[in-house]
């Protein structure tokens, strides 16, 4: 399917995002791969994965990239080398979830997570939601529960994919700020040894899945 979703946030600042409906071998048909990630591509033991990593260098093309321009640090963070729209390295972060992947490319510093909203999340919930967070966690009861616990956990995904440092806890350290889910944006903290920061997020919703992006302030 063609590109599924475009959000322009500023004029440097922008997401797409894929619906993944082709098979395998169409999406690999429409793409270049470097060398290394051929041979990531065919480490994969799941074509579900591979169609996702696919569908995310379809996302580059659209953006004007390749993945010849998409590079890892030692962190495993990526960045997108300069090309003939940028003359210093942009900000890209990248997810994928079921029948979507998404990516968000900035000159800020950027994450993203994409989700679905699943009962599931309850149950590990009091892994990432701290006792600051103003959500009362088990109490079902509560408008919009899943959809709230899905925005936090995309919220921490995409700082964590921000900060990508050692030994950070989402939920010792990372706590967001309360929100409505009409809201479509709140706030949140990273706090951890030295480190205080801050962070804006936003979240919208489309078929069942939970899109989260966060800019450091």
């Amino acid at each position: 399917m063609p590109l599924y979703k475009s959000i322009y946030i500023d004029t440097s600042s922008q997401i797409l995002v894929w619906k993944i409906t082709e098979p395998y071998e169409e999406l690999f048909r429409e793409v270049q791969l470097n060398e290394k990630s051929l041979k990531r591509l065919n480490g994969m033991k799941s074509q579900f994965h591979q169609r996702a990593f696919l569908s995310v260098r379809k996302l580059l093309q659209v953006a004007g990239y390749s993945d010849f321009d998409l590079q890892y640090d030692e962190s495993g963070k990526p960045h997108l080398n300069p090309n003939n729209c940028h003359t210093e390295p942009v900000e890209v972060s990248i997810s994928h979830s079921h029948s979507f992947s998404t990516l968000i490319i900035s000159d800020q510093r950027v994450g993203i997570d994409i989700e679905m909203q699943r009962d599931k999340i309850i149950r590990i919930a009091d892994k990432f939601v701290n006792n600051k967070e103003s959500l009362r966690l088990g109490d079902t009861n509560i408008p919009d529960y899943i959809k709230k616990l899905t925005v936090k956990w995309g919220a921490k995904e995409a700082i964590f994919k921000i900060r990508n440092g050692p030994g950070i806890s989402f939920k010792d350290h990372i706590w967001v700020n309360s929100f409505e889910i009409l809201d479509q944006k709140t706030t949140a903290t990273l706090e951890m040894e030295n480190v205080k920061q801050q962070f804006s997020i936003y979240f919208e919703e489309f078929e069942g899945f939970t899109l989260v992006y966060a800019f450091e302030n």
